[in-house]
């Protein structure tokens, strides 16, 4: 009996050992890969600079000054950004990016949601001879891109599985042999790697000279470590292999420098000029609500949040964690009088893009989507984008809240989080590359009460921190916060954890809160340690995972895979109580009057109402583009400030291809405005209370 008890306590020690041995082994392995890391990008960096060695004598160098110098395009490059997209100045970079690639560069851009990444493609497609080649993840993005650039007189089209064979014919006619008119292509990345004839064609195309420009839109999907890789994306490499001498553009909204490593050598642009634009969106206003357990009060709060918040029929998308929530949640929202459709992979085509037009043309509200939802969509004017469930990672919920406010107005990024998401999210991404790293960098995001919203992204991307000026509900709240000592509470966890893997048994985090309070209950507590609620347990659980003095177990069942609580590497020094724990929690409960107000939204004038049912009339009226094709928000903006009533202060304004389209139509209603303006102060206001249908959506000006 003794021997027995000998040999258990010995095994306990070695099992204890063993644990500390995986710990450093993973620590060892965590520390290789980012040397690898290190060791590629230094390799890379020898390469550059050898090859900029050979080249120095016969080629001058170009700094990253240069790109903002004068070039002998300027001045068609200009004209063509106002009179043709209507664009009245540059953004941030874009003026560089368009003058590196007119000066054929390969170039990578890392450029936030609504910065303008199409016109650093566009403007150089129309500027350059011959056709561009575009290559774009989304069926419903494509048909958004070709429709507007239709609208303001450039030949696109798109090579798709939709394409009939008219179209068809005509697209391969003019890549071949150059006939008809064809300066924009857009295609899939599928049509790269499985059509031979597509190739086939392209290369004949490119023999000829007529290969002017290859872009990449959603670059970072090429890279396994991106947050939304695509297998067919990993073929793109192809393109410059074949194409040498052809400039080529990757752009996406987010990538981590590993990222851009890793589409720089997929793509084979090792020595591409690099453009990293900030990742802060001064115009969005970042929250994190606590959510309920019970479905329906989530849905009450969101319901709320939108009919009060925007009840002027603004656009919005609310993302969920399932397709069955998606429809779940578009029924419940639809019940509460919000205009609502689903969205998801396992709708068919059809049904798909018939929601997303609905949509883009402001006859819904609200899109609920999954992550098939969203990437690279072209509405401007998203004035909301909620998050009934947790995403996976920083970087994902970056791009899925940031299509929220690509028009530069002010819009909201909400997120309901209970600690409860983490562990089913987790069962679904351990997986994946740093799957749970990613997923925990977004729980730690949702766990401050104390730290800036958008500090966390700065941090996230490895960009110094800017002044968030009360942009998120951290740096905006006036509830007064309390730190509790949670050091005892930790203690009894690991305890029953440290039991329970003794006696080979495992616990979900809700059957760890149960034993938890059985044991709270039964111990007769004398001490000073607060009895903390459920919700608070269930943060504390979550905290000291991600504090590593826990750790998540994993095991597969026939139909899931479930997420158990377990020890972590630190859980030693909290069962002995040398590592403090606090929990930050509010003195006051989150209600309506403890939540705070964005930045206040603007009314729209009688003016701006006339024009917005005007771009609306000619939208319905010419073959279905979108509104904010016509007249973007910005634009009805200018007109309000500026009133022109001559085709000559239009023009000025809106540029010369809107101004022949559309400018005879908007002088009638600015003629209109200013005879009945006295009569008229308060319809617009009256408008937006009575018509559901009223929204300002945004167009190339924003998006190019």
């Amino acid at each position: 009996m003794e021997d027995d008890e000998n040999i258990e306590e010995e095994l306990l020690v070695v099992e204890s050992e063993l644990h500390e041995v995986q710990d450093k082994i993973k620590m060892l392995l965590d520390q290789q890969e980012e040397l690898y890391e290190r060791q590629s990008h230094l390799k890379a960096l020898l390469e550059i600079s050898k090859t900029s060695r050979d080249t120095s004598n016969t080629a001058p160098s170009v700094t990253l000054e240069d790109w903002s110098g004068k070039f002998s395009w300027d001045s068609q490059a200009d004209d063509m950004r106002f009179n043709v997209f209507g664009i009245s100045s540059y953004r941030s970079n874009q003026r560089e990016i368009i003058n590196s690639i007119m000066s054929g560069k390969d170039v990578l851009v890392i450029m936030a949601a609504g910065g303008g990444k199409s016109l650093c493609y566009q403007l150089p497609a129309v500027l350059r001879d011959g056709i561009t080649l575009v290559v774009s993840p989304l069926l419903s993005l494509i048909q958004d891109q070709v429709m507007g650039l239709a609208a303001l007189g450039i030949p696109a089209h798109m090579l798709t599985s939709t394409t009939n064979k008219e179209v068809e014919k005509f697209i391969y006619k003019a890549l071949e042999k150059g006939e008809g008119e064809l300066k924009i292509l857009y295609v899939t990345p599928e049509k790269i790697s499985k059509s031979k004839r597509f190739m086939s064609k392209l290369e004949k195309c490119h023999h000829a000279g007529r290969l002017s420009l290859v872009a990449i839109d959603e670059a970072h999907c090429c890279s396994q470590w991106g947050h939304d890789f695509r297998p067919d994306y990993k073929n793109l490499g192809i393109l410059k292999i074949q194409f040498p001498s052809v400039p080529m553009i990757a752009l996406t909204a987010t990538a981590t420098s590993k990222v851009q490593m890793d589409l720089m050598e997929m793509l084979h642009i090792p020595r591409c000029v690099k453009f990293v634009s900030s990742v802060n969106r001064p115009n969005l206003f970042y929250r994190v609500y606590e959510k309920s357990s019970v479905g329906k009060v989530v849905i009450d709060e969101i319901a709320n949040f939108i009919s009060e918040s925007y009840p002027n029929n603004e656009s919005g998308i609310v993302y969920c964690f399932s397709r069955k929530e998606c429809e779940q949640v578009a029924k419940e929202l639809r019940g509460r009088g919000i205009s609502a459709d689903y969205y998801h992979a396992d709708m068919d085509a059809a049904a798909r893009e018939k929601v997303h037009m609905r949509w883009s043309k402001s006859k819904s509200q609200v899109i609920v989507g999954t992550v098939a939802f969203g990437m690279g969509i072209n509405k401007p004017d998203v004035r909301f984008v909620v998050h009934h469930s947790l995403s996976k990672s920083m970087e994902t919920y970056y791009q899925e809240s940031g299509r929220a406010g690509r028009d530069g107005l002010p819009s909201e990024c909400v997120l309901y989080y209970r600690p409860g998401d983490v562990p089913r999210q987790s069962s679904m991404v351990f997986y994946e590359n740093c799957g749970l790293e990613n997923l925990y960098g977004i729980a730690r995001y949702c766990q401050s009460k104390k730290n800036c919203r958008r500090g966390a992204f700065f941090q996230h991307f490895g960009e110094a921190v800017q002044e968030c000026n009360g942009m998120c509900d951290n740096c905006a709240s006036s509830i007064e916060l309390k730190d509790i000592d949670a050091t005892y509470h930790t203690k009894i966890i690991v305890s029953l954890l440290q039991e329970m893997q003794q006696n080979d048994q495992r616990a979900t985090l809700l059957q760890l809160l149960d034993k938890f309070k059985t044991k709270w209950k039964h111990s007769g507590c004398s001490n000073e340690a607060v009895d903390l609620k459920k919700e608070e347990l269930e943060l504390l659980i979550v905290q000291l995972i991600l504090d590593r003095v826990l750790k998540e177990e994993f095991q597969h069942t026939a139909y899931t895979t479930n997420a158990y609580v377990a020890l972590g590497p630190l859980w030693k020094q909290a069962l002995q109580g040398n590592r403090q724990v606090k929990l930050t929690s509010a003195i006051q409960s989150q209600d309506s009057d403890g939540r705070v107000k964005s930045a206040k939204r603007n009314q729209m004038s009688s003016l701006e109402a006339k024009l917005d049912d005007l771009r609306r009339t000619i939208s319905s009226a010419n073959g279905g583009i979108f509104p904010h094709a016509v007249l973007s928000t910005q634009q009805i903006s200018l007109l309000n400030i500026h009133k022109p009533t001559t085709i000559a202060e239009l023009e000025k304004l809106i540029g010369k291809v809107k101004t022949d389209k559309y400018g005879n139509d908007i002088i009638e209603v600015m003629r209109s405005e200013a005879e009945g303006g006295k009569d008229s102060g308060a319809s617009g206001a009256k408008r937006q209370r009575k018509d559901k249908d009223v929204v300002s959506i945004e167009s190339s000006d924003e998006e190019a």
